[in-house]
């Protein structure tokens, strides 16, 4: 009898152990969070989030949202277990994907204009630049750094030739600076920072992100682990859907959307109606430009290796997409 007694405790046992393995699963699929950064490229993710896109898909779903600074923040909050989905530009996260970062590109968010400005009279132009000529940008390896960097390529030969004149500061500070003539040269700036100093009197852009990278390009791309992706498909395809459905929304309803927005960039509706709109202001799921900085960052050894397959730095639910882009941006080119 007491043979049979323990067979059934132990049974028991079992089956209590697999019911709290399947409800701690359960409550891992429970719950997403998601990295934010400020700047007006990230509009569509401020609107699932002030619109509930990711509620209406899953009410069970407990999403909580994390402001941080920089792509360092992200990746070690990511490699911590706190974030699941963030947003960054393409050069950062090439240089962690580098390595070893364990995460893949989920899908587009936007194009931006981008623009250095400067507040000197004296300076018109990249040769204009003493050595003494501060210039802020986010921090080394940003997609600003990068551009610069292949600006100065172009014109002078020398990748490096701006390095020791940068200063990492975030764009709030370095707009500040910028406007009160103090401290820097030049801000390498980002929308709204870019459309509200180009405003003022006094500054003026000496050149675009689009000159410096010789074309079109995604500003914001949405990454996550692989991790999450293998463990939690349903919260990844909710996130992808109510991604498409932000984009969608600006996109088709920009009057509401700059409405709903106004608040959280402290605009007037009117004014964040412009920004949304302002030329080169695209929000969108494709990628481009990924090809051409593999190619130069590699060339210039900001990345180790210099050959990526597009499985390797892209979710299989965005690869086909990325590769008619890659191939059309190519063709472009060549014309």
């Amino acid at each position: 009898m007491k043979k049979y007694i323990t067979i059934i405790i132990i049974f028991l046992s079992v089956l209590l152990l697999i019911s709290g393995c399947v409800n701690n699963e359960e409550a891992s699929q429970q719950k997403i969070t998601i990295a934010e950064q400020y700047g007006l490229a990230y509009a569509p993710v401020q609107l699932i989030k002030e619109l509930n896109f990711l509620k209406a898909a899953d009410p069970d779903l407990e999403v909580e949202w994390k402001q941080l600074s920089n792509t360092t923040s992200i990746r070690e909050s990511m490699l911590a277990g706190e974030v699941d989905i963030a947003f960054m530009a393409i050069p950062p996260f090439l240089i962690a994907r580098d390595k070893g970062m364990g995460w893949k590109i989920i899908s587009g968010l936007s194009e931006s204009p981008l623009g250095l400005m400067t507040n000197r009279e004296d300076i018109n132009s990249l040769a204009d630049f003493k050595t003494d000529s501060k210039i802020a940008l986010p921090q080394p390896g940003s997609i600003q750094h990068i551009l610069l960097s292949m600006a100065a390529e172009r014109e002078f030969g020398e990748v490096d030739r701006f390095d020791e004149q940068l200063l990492t500061m975030s764009h709030p500070d370095a707009m500040n600076a910028l406007l009160a003539g103090r401290e820097v040269s030049a801000h390498f700036a980002s929308p709204p920072y870019l459309f509200l100093e180009s405003r003022e009197e006094g500054i003026k852009k000496i050149l675009s992100g689009r000159e410096a990278f010789g074309g079109d390009f995604t500003f914001i791309v949405g990454v996550s682990t692989e991790q999450f992706y293998g463990e939690q498909p349903q919260n990844y395809s909710n996130f992808l859907e109510a991604l498409g459905k932000a984009i969608e929304f600006i996109d088709q309803k920009p009057d509401e959307a700059a409405e709903i927005l106004a608040d959280n960039y402290n605009l007037e509706p009117s004014e964040m109606r412009d920004y949304l709109s302002w030329s080169g202001m695209k929000f969108t799921s494709k990628i481009k430009g990924l090809d051409k900085f593999i190619d130069f960052m590699a060339a210039e050894s900001y990345l180790e290796k210099n050959s990526y397959q597009y499985s390797e730095l892209v979710f299989e639910e965005n690869l086909a997409g990325e590769k008619a882009i890659s191939e059309e941006g190519a063709s472009q080119n060549e014309e």
